[in-house]
């Protein structure tokens, strides 16, 4: 996290979250050249707003999208072809991240920001950005329509029209028959389409910071909701490894400083310092990566569905791991804003967001617990429902 001056104006899933985390430190490259330059000096008041908003904002996809995860696990568990779920399409469905995906996360992520850095150094910088404008674009107006949908289905009125679709995509004919693309959809969904749509050509034309904010929560909301860890175990690797990752790109090379400068997208959430003085055309910004959302936000939605699977009416696991976030990322901003040198926040994140839910356990003596909660997969659950229904034929 930093201060920086925003420069002029996925794939698949492992790659674009990979490349979501391998910038999450875009925030290291703007202070050195800030203070060389000494283009703009943010007064206190304007300090506070950005980094308390950026903070605020980090909180937002983190505790809605913990919540969202919950019910993302329970039609999980009912199988992918749960229609009253709300997860009609496979696409809807959560990504479950193994101890196998963890340990190679950080690998991914490695390779992704070299092969960028490669990029930005062979090829003309302009093309490469232009090329990821329209893929975000595409990325971010389908991430904030499916935010968007369960708020826009309590907004309509109940005699709203709400017609149902399919867009289906076959090959082959008779009992060779195969679906390519089957997705349901109904006119809700093409409503949120569309306002997403408005703020995806205001994003390409004008690169405005509000429209990359919209974005970025959409992409963070959707990350923490449907990219589930499925043990504790699990998510202490992600996060370990993620931790050393962070650490070395931003401190032993130069590669996420260049990526960084020279990579447009919304990636990142972005507060001006000089929103006082300028209003919404402002241009020096604090900024925050979506990574260090996404990361520990995945780890706090398996603590709160692991509060729900203890049954005792409480959230403890949850709030501790969220207080927990709160206070690594003040503790960024401190270290940041007192050595004057950008941070790798995940630095300070992994171990308050693993440190605090364990010690928490260990005083209630539920340490052993926490470790053997397990989460199955999509595949796993279909397979155990398939297995008690052949169980009652058999009765």
């Amino acid at each position: 996290m930093s201060e920086a001056e925003q420069a002029p104006a996925s794939a698949p899933e492992a790659a674009a979250a990979a490349v979501l985390e391998a910038l999450n430190a875009t925030d290291s490259n703007g202070t050195e050249a800030l203070n060389a330059t000494a283009k703009f000096v943010a007064t206190p008041e304007g300090t506070a707003l950005a980094y308390g908003s950026l903070v605020f904002m980090a909180l937002l996809p983190i505790f809605f999208g913990a919540l969202r995860s919950v019910t993302c696990s329970k039609s999980k568990e009912l199988g992918e072809n749960d229609y009253d779920s709300g997860f009609r399409n496979a696409a809807d469905m959560p990504e479950t991240i193994t101890s196998r995906d963890a340990a190679r996360f950080p690998i991914i992520a490695s390779c992704t920001l070299f092969g960028l850095y490669l990029f930005f150094k062979v090829f003309s910088q302009e093309y490469i950005n232009l090329l990821l404008s329209v893929y975000f674009f595409a990325l971010g107006v389908l991430a904030l329509s499916h935010t968007m949908s369960p708020l826009m289905t309590k907004v309509f009125p109940a005699s709203f029209p709400n017609k149902q679709y399919q867009l289906l995509f076959t090959q082959g004919t008779g009992e060779s028959k195969e679906e390519i693309v089957n997705y349901e959809f109904d006119t809700k969904n093409l409503v949120c389409l569309l306002i997403s749509s408005v703020v995806g050509v205001w994003y390409l034309l004008k690169k405005h910071w509000i429209a990359n904010n919209l974005f970025g929560l959409a992409f963070a909301l959707n990350g923490v909701e449907l990219l589930h860890l499925n043990n504790v175990s699990t998510g202490c690797i992600l996060l370990g490894g993620l931790f050393v990752y962070d650490v070395f790109w931003v401190f032993g090379t130069n590669v996420m400083v260049t990526v960084a400068k020279s990579f447009e997208a919304p990636i990142k959430l972005v507060f001006p310092q000089d929103l006082l003085e300028k209003g919404l055309e402002a241009s020096n910004f604090a900024m925050l990566g979506l990574g260090d959302i996404v990361i520990p936000g995945i780890f706090i939605a398996l603590l709160l569905r692991f509060d729900v699977s203890l049954k005792k009416n409480s959230r403890t696991y949850f709030y501790s791991s969220f207080l927990a976030y709160i206070f690594g990322l003040g503790l960024t901003i401190f270290v940041m804003h007192t050595f004057k040198h950008a941070q790798p926040a995940l630095l300070y994140l992994v171990p308050a967001c693993v440190g605090f839910p364990v010690i928490v356990a260990l005083f209630k003596g539920e340490l052993t617990e926490m470790f053997r909660y397990e989460e199955s997969s999509p595949v796993e659950a279909g397979a155990k429902e398939d297995s008690s229904e052949s169980e009652k034929k058999d009765q």
